[in-house]
């Protein structure tokens, strides 16, 4: 009897011992660094060049996040891997573009396999800005699966068309060395840089019980609605701004809309001078599709001849040599409809910050 009591007491002390390890120790993280931490759902990736650190964005992406790290445990059924094996295991970085992105997460190490099904993308307000982020690769619209890429270095052109779903908040070090292997055809590591172990952990009393299977298994069908639901908050937000942008600017009979922000006695414009002018232009939600500063090269050509948009032909001819303006441009006198190049959609209001350089 004594001996059983005893097992029995063993028992139970190992058992409290290993629901008492912290979660700092158990992933082998710095306690100071985990301490700082906020609540959340986070991934230790261990790879062959380093430990990473991510903190996933389950607010902004919830349903995208639910699949990553629902993969990671093994608790997603997919067609690559066996239930309740973690998916990312063993997998490689197969596409790596220094200043650009490392790319992995496809079981066929190839960039053409999937987990055998297909996810829509969620609309949000994160912007690929800065290096770390994790992103979902895709192959057009709506066609997210397994694979994710990181950024190396800012990445704007990629905003709203891959949905960002976490940051690198340790081992940007890391991803420095991976962008930086050397690579063979198709961007493909010469040694292959192994992704060895993905282990999820949370943090905080809301995450205690999170669920990543079930919230992407009811999440998934409702994204198109909370992306709607997305679409027409920010609507209103940019009818807001645009009607305050145009309360403090001046109209012409066209309907541009400018404001003349450094005035000169310089050189006036007619039709069909040569002009040099600088610019960056932006859509009303505040992305940049264009900027002549940053290529330290003014654009040049005859303005009035309809060379370009009429909204800049209007409003650059309302300039004198060394003057800048800030011109807020309808879709009747930008690109329309048919918008442009991908990068500016259809009915865009344009905001161009412009400088006329030089009248030749």
């Amino acid at each position: 009897m004594k001996k059983i009591v005893s097992l029995c007491f063993a028992t139970i002390a190992i058992l409290t011992l290993t629901n008492c390890n912290p979660i700092y120790k158990k992933m082998n993280i710095d306690k100071s660094f985990y301490e700082a931490l906020p609540d959340g759902v986070y991934a230790k990736m261990e790879t062959s060049k380093g430990d990473m650190i991510i903190k996933f964005f389950d607010k902004e992406s919830p349903v995208t996040v639910a699949n990553f790290v629902g993969l990671a445990q093994g608790k997603i059924e997919n067609k690559a891997k066996t239930k309740g094996v973690p998916f990312y295991d063993g997998l490689i970085f197969h596409r790596v573009i220094k200043n650009f992105m490392i790319q992995g997460g496809d079981p066929q190490g190839t960039g053409m396999g999937s987990p055998g099904y297909k996810f829509d993308d969620e609309k949000n307000d994160l912007k690929h800005d800065a290096e770390g982020y994790l992103s979902m690769a895709n192959s057009g619209p709506n066609t997210n699966g397994s694979q994710f890429f990181i950024t190396h270095v800012p990445t704007p052109w990629l905003d709203g068309k891959h949905t960002i779903f976490g940051k690198v908040v340790k081992g940007i070090e890391v991803i420095d060395a991976i962008a930086n292997v050397k690579t063979a055809a198709q961007d493909r590591p010469e040694q292959d840089v192994k992704i060895e172990k993905v282990e999820i952990f949370t943090k905080g009393e809301a995450y205690k019980h999170y669920d990543a299977a079930k919230t992407f298994n009811e999440g998934k069908a409702k994204i198109q609605e909370n992306n709607q639901a997305y679409f027409e908050k920010k609507a209103a937000e940019e009818a807001k701004k645009l009607e305050r942008m145009k309360s403090e600017m001046t109209q012409t009979p066209s309907g541009l809309f400018y404001k003349i922000t450094q005035t000169t006695e310089g050189k006036a414009p007619k039709a069909g001078d040569v002009v040099a002018v600088h610019y960056s232009g932006k859509l009303l939600n505040g992305m940049e599709f264009d900027n002549s500063y940053k290529r330290h090269e003014p654009i040049d050509f005859p303005v009035g001849t309809g060379r370009v948009i009429k909204g800049w032909d209007e409003g650059i001819m309302l300039l004198k040599e060394g003057e800048k303006a800030t011109l807020l441009i309808p879709p009747a006198l930008g690109y329309g409809a048919r918008g442009a190049g991908g990068v500016i959609p259809p009915n865009a209001w344009l905001l161009f910050d412009v400088e006329l350089v030089k009248v030749k």
